[in-house]
Formats: C-alpha cells, sequence, structure tokens
C-alpha cells in the first residue's frame, strides 16, 4: 500500500520533473547493479563525435555518482527546485521549460568541453537552483535547519555544501554562470529599452508540448451550450 501511495504521489508531479528524476535515479541504479558502467556514461568529445556515441550528450547529465550522502543531496534539490520551477514561474509552459533544459545542456557542455568536466548533472541542479531563486527573490530559505537567508544566497550555500562534501566548485560554478546566462536573457534584457526576447522556443516543441490554447471565437454548438435541454 506504501508503494502505492508514493506511486501516486509521484504520478502527479509534473512531467519534465518526474521524467528527469525518474531517468537520474535509473541511470544510478543500472550502475549500482552493475547493467552499466561510469565510463559508458561520461562525456567524452572523441567518442561521441569519432565513435558516434551521442547518447554520453544526455547520460553525463544523469549521473550523479554512486549511492551515498552526496547522490541523495543532488537528487533532493533536482527534484525540488525543478519541481518548483515547473509549477511556478513555468506553469502551462512546458515547452519553454523542456527549451531551458537544452539551452543550459548545450552552453554547459561547450563550456564543459574547456574544464575538461566528465559529468554535468550537479552543473545542471545548479543552474535550476539560480533561476528559482532569482524569480524568487522574496522567499527566505532555510537550509537544512542551519542557516536561513533569502533565496538568492543559495546557489552559493549549494556551492559551498557541495566544497564540503568533496566535490569541485568548478561545475556548480558552470552552472551558476548559465543560469545567470539564462535568466539575463530571459528575464532582464527583454525588460531594458530596446531589449526583446533572444530565446525563442521552437514551434515544434510548442505544439508537442503545450496545451493548444482554445480559440476565444469559437462559438460551441447549440447542443453544448448551457441552457434547458432541447426536445
Amino acid at each position: 500500500m506504501a508503494w502505492q501511495g508514493l506511486a501516486t504521489e509521484f504520478l502527479q508531479v509534473p512531467a519534465v520533473t518526474r521524467t528527469y528524476t525518474a531517468a537520474c535515479v535509473l541511470t544510478t541504479a543500472a550502475v549500482q547493479l552493475e547493467l552499466l558502467s561510469p565510463f559508458q556514461l561520461y562525456f567524452n568529445p572523441h567518442l561521441v563525435f569519432r565513435k558516434f556515441q551521442v547518447w554520453r550528450l544526455i547520460t553525463n547529465f544523469l549521473f550523479f555518482g554512486p549511492l551515498g550522502f552526496s547522490f541523495f543531496f543532488n537528487m533532493l534539490f533536482v527534484f525540488r527546485y525543478c519541481r518548483m520551477l515547473e509549477e511556478g514561474s513555468f506553469r502551462g509552459r512546458t515547452a519553454d521549460f523542456v527549451f531551458m533544459f537544452l539551452f543550459g545542456g548545450v552552453l554547459m557542455t561547450l563550456l564543459g568541453l574547456l574544464g575538461s568536466l566528465f559529468f554535468l548533472g550537479q552543473a545542471l541542479t545548479a543552474m535550476l537552483v539560480y533561476v528559482w531563486s532569482r524569480r524568487s527573490p522574496g522567499v527566505r530559505v532555510n537550509f537544512f535547519g542551519l542557516l536561513t537567508f533569502q533565496a538568492p544566497f543559495l546557489p552559493w550555500a549549494l556551492m559551498g555544501f557541495s566544497m564540503l562534501l568533496g566535490n569541485s566548485i568548478l561545475v556548480d560554478l558552470l552552472g551558476i554562470a548559465v543560469g545567470h546566462v539564462y535568466y539575463f536573457l530571459e528575464d532582464v534584457f527583454p525588460n531594458q529599452p530596446g531589449g526583446k526576447r533572444l530565446l525563442l522556443t521552437p514551434s515544434f516543441l510548442k505544439l508537442l508540448l503545450d496545451a493548444p490554447a482554445e480559440d476565444p471565437n469559437y462559438l460551441p454548438l447549440p447542443e453544448e451550450q448551457p441552457g434547458p435541454l432541447q426536445r
């Protein structure tokens, strides 16, 4: 019964958050069960572009290391802030949310080439946290019951805690930088004099992922209009 309740609750989570979280957990489980090896997942430009192992462009965002405190810490932040974005500023805009993932993933991959970074899931988490924090400046965050501060400080607290876990801060800095680029292009520049939106979600994503808008000029058939039944 507990599993059924958990499954029902999980199915109520928005689609993008549910899909990405499940993909991360299943990837880690496959590594733990030795069905996959991290060497099959990490980002390697030579193997991607010379050996056409293109799945590495995606799998390097799905593996957060072996089961342990660091893994659960990252999953907590992925699930929480991805869901808060999807249910908040991206509510009803699934295509725009997916496009943010694509934009961030491509930019992180390009910048990751310069830093020889092999796994970028933690950077994607930092980007999600950064975008949420900048769009929620008035929210006060309780960080594991230890500190309370305004939301814009959260990405930096996350980076400090990640450093205490022994992780490289370069990955977090990459995610914060990409998150800031997205936030500036999407929320700041369009509101400047002469500014405009530069990040336009492709139409095919909107057709594929967003529910069609209702036509305000649509007139229901007589039998569909409210009122007394016609005999």
